[in-house]
């Protein structure tokens, strides 16, 4: 199946959680960010169980220092 994270497509296995996007496709380090799926914020604690769907919408938002 097909899903976009931050505005590119993937193709990921039909039964992809947030956890393994991250891991496998992505290679993408879970600190100091946060993801949200179709607008929706998903909590750290759910990623490993929060399977993807077709044609989601996954954005990363990155944590930054600054002032």
């Amino acid at each position: 199946m097909e899903i976009t994270v931050n505005q590119q497509t993937y193709s990921v296995s039909d039964s992809c959680s947030l956890q393994h996007m991250l891991d496998s496709v992505l290679q993408q380090q879970a600190q100091g960010i946060a993801l949200a799926v179709n607008q929706e914020i998903i909590y750290k604690n759910d990623w490993k169980t929060y399977q993807l769907k077709p044609d989601d919408h996954v954005i990363i938002i990155k944590a930054t220092q600054g002032g």
